[in-house]
């Protein structure tokens, strides 16, 4: 069974000229960009909490300066990520990896304002090293709350046997020498109700271990910006939890940065009659959109209606790059353009080059002046490069 799609709202790319950009071509609106981040930048102003945007999902670092204007910093994945945040991005760069390199942890501690290990152990490894450093790097632990709430396990880090964090039961206050803080991260494109369980869960151990601590992170996966999310009562959450256990809160979402605000363009180049019509694109979704056959999921269409069904795939040679089966009014032709909605996040930092197919272009729109830009096309060497 197909995730449901839980954005994909055009917007004001209902009046944007596909024919304006090269293709295929990731298009952002910064005017939608922003207003996703004066949600987020309320939110933070009003709980006292601090929120940080997840480049794992959303990291164009030529929108940095607008990102910057509104949140408090970046959270990192690991080395590369963290760099990025250092160079473009002001404010707090924490990093939080699964496992680090120990030639890598020199670089990382220079990085980041704040590190989360996902095990007392690795934790333990590394301290030494962070504290002959001289800087004042919060130390965090990733835990884990072992209690499902994802609609898909791949997507669920408190799935049974995840890898992720370590199983709050397990930590205690000796785990906890060294540590500022605990992080979490169990939501995928959730709202307010699953946060509110998966706390009164947990609450009781939280509080009994608050008194070492100074912060607890709450991870990504909120939908803040989605129109139907809770806002008024995550303030109200986040207000209470601060009260409860004088921990200071912090958010990092990724998706809610960038939901909505961005289409991904691509333009018809074959048509194929077997059991109905296939549309080849130059989109494909194991190179542009991986999570439409990881999750499965479908993305939304641009303009869809009509009576005609049409398969959409890539012009890989995967059998399976398919990215479903959609409604149009007549069969297009060749070279008509199409675009697939809510596209600014994870797409974009996930493209591969599988079969040498093109990377998309990436270009900046805004729908406020209509002013557009093209940051960059790829061509055969960003390909070559990539081996050797």
């Amino acid at each position: 069974m197909a995730m449901q799609t839980h954005a994909g709202d055009p917007g004001a790319f209902r009046d944007f000229d596909l024919n304006r950009v090269p293709s295929p071509c990731f298009v952002v609106d910064e005017a939608r960009l922003e207003q996703n981040l004066r949600v987020l930048a309320d939110i933070q102003d009003r709980s006292g909490a601090t929120v940080l945007c997840a480049l794992k999902a959303f990291s164009m670092w030529d929108l940095a300066p607008l990102v910057s204007r509104y949140l408090s910093g970046v959270c990192a994945s690991g080395l590369w990520e963290a760099r990025l945040g250092r160079e473009h991005y002001g404010g707090i760069v924490e990093t939080f990896s699964a496992g680090y390199k120990a030639d890598e942890m020199a670089d990382i501690i220079a990085l980041s304002d704040h590190i989360v290990f996902n095990t007392p152990a690795a934790k333990d490894r590394f301290l030494p090293m962070i504290r002959e450093s001289g800087r004042a790097v919060h130390i965090g632990l990733r835990f884990n709350p072992g209690l499902p709430m994802g609609e898909d396990a791949k997507y669920d880090p408190a799935a049974p046997g995840s890898r992720l964090g370590t199983p709050l039961d397990q930590i205690d206050a000796d785990a906890l020498k060294g540590v500022d803080g605990l992080h979490m991260h169990t939501l995928c494109e959730q709202d307010l109700e699953p946060l509110l369980a998966i706390w009164d869960h947990i609450a009781p151990r939280i509080k009994e271990l608050a008194p070492h601590l100074k912060w607890i992170n709450f991870g990504g996966g909120h939908h803040i910006t989605r129109t139907d999310y809770d806002r008024e009562g995550l303030i109200a959450f986040l207000i209470r939890v601060r009260a409860e256990t004088g921990l200071h809160c912090y958010l990092e979402p990724g998706e809610a940065v960038a939901l909505d605000a961005g289409i991904l363009v691509g333009e018809v180049l074959d048509v194929v009659e077997n059991d109905g019509p296939n549309a080849i694109l130059d989109i494909s979704a194991t190179c542009h959109m991986p999570d439409v056959i990881e999750a499965p999921y479908r993305p939304a269409l641009m303009g869809e209606a009509g009576d005609i069904k049409l398969r959409l795939g890539g012009p890989s040679c995967l059998a399976g790059d398919v990215i479903g089966r959609y409604a149009f009014e007549q069969t297009p032709e060749i070279g008509a353009r199409v675009a697939f909605l809510d596209q600014a996040h994870y797409s974009m930092v996930k493209t591969t080059t599988f079969n040498g197919v093109r990377l998309p272009a990436l270009a900046v729109w805004n729908s406020t002046t209509d002013a557009l830009r093209i940051l960059r096309e790829f061509d055969y060497q960003d390909f070559k490069g990539r081996l050797s």
